[in-house]
């Protein structure tokens, strides 16, 4: 099987690979993977690198979902059977320029259709809180500028939240993932299956900080892309906590600046992470070492103690 390998940085926890993942998964071994997290490439929304591999070059959305087809399938190969996968994903601004029209795409039920047609199981979907003064500033909506109330506000609508779609492989999960009182108490479940517990009930993550993220900033080298928004650290905690063992493998498709390998390594799980973009992933591979260094401190001060 030939497959291009650009870099790859291995240790006993983790892998890393700068390569296309539509190649690079294939070397992933059947049913090795406890636990997938991600945040995919949102359709043609954002420029990410002027490579024909990159799936934010599509020029449509079914051209989009044509190419992601090859790895939720492949996905689905690598899965443990019973097993998570957690996407990271939100509604797409429809733009009139490009769409047609103004309004909002349904990515999260489009991928969702796709996963479900590669043979996974709808598990849960939680949605995270963003400001939408924040997206308003950024972003300049038509639908959440003041003025448009003013002028005709048929044309108004709220903030877009972002959403954690969970889909399950079919079948039974052969190493239960089980917690005790003192590794998962009552509390910590509260907070994640519901961070307003004490207020009201809610299916929504209102606690997440959007910025409490690794450093992207160095990783944005040049003009072709326009967007890059490492996943919350929160968020793959919380992931990571409820549906993973300690030494399971973390598997992230999509690694960026390894967001997911990082968090996945920090809380004592394997991981490996592909990433297509070389100055994403030589930042990831930077964060990673900047992990190793920061427990190997850890490790020496536990010693002297």
């Amino acid at each position: 099987m030939d497959i291009k390998i650009d870099n790859q940085y291995s240790t006993e926890r983790y892998t890393l690979l700068n390569a296309d993942t539509c190649e690079a998964i294939k070397l992933i071994p059947d049913e090795s993977i406890g636990l997938s997290v991600f945040s995919p490439p949102f359709a043609a929304l954002y420029t990410y690198s002027n490579s024909d591999r990159d799936l934010g070059n599509s020029r449509s959305d079914e051209e989009f979902f044509t190419h992601f087809e090859f790895i939720v399938k492949e996905l689905y190969r690598i899965m443990i059977p019973g097993r998570i996968i957690a996407i990271h994903c939100m509604d797409i601004p429809a733009m009139k320029e490009r769409d047609g029209f103004i309004g909002l795409k349904d990515f999260p039920g489009d991928l969702l259709r796709l996963f479900q047609k590669c043979g996974f199981i709808y598990h849960t979907k939680v949605t995270i809180y963003k400001s939408p003064v924040t997206e308003m500033q950024r972003t300049k909506a038509l639908g959440l500028l003041h003025k448009q109330i003013k002028k005709d506000s048929a044309m108004s609508r709220m903030g877009i939240p972002d959403y954690l779609l969970v889909v399950r492989k079919p079948g039974q999960n052969p190493y239960p993932i089980t917690h005790t009182n003192e590794s998962y108490p009552v509390g910590l479940w509260q907070q994640v299956a519901d961070p307003a517990w004490e207020i009201e009930p809610s299916p929504v993550w209102w606690d997440i900080n959007q910025s409490d993220t690794l450093n992207a900033r160095v990783a944005k080298t040049d003009e072709e892309e326009r967007h890059l928004c490492p996943l919350q650290l929160p968020v793959i905690e919380r992931v990571v906590g409820l549906w993973s063992n300690p030494d399971d493998i973390v598997f992230t498709p999509f690694g960026g600046i390894m967001s997911e390998p990082y968090q996945a390594v920090k809380m004592g799980r394997r991981a490996i992470g592909i990433e297509l973009k070389k100055s994403y992933y030589d930042v990831g591979v930077k964060n990673m070492q900047n992990l190793d260094l920061e427990n190997m401190q850890t490790s020496i001060f536990d010693f002297l103690e």
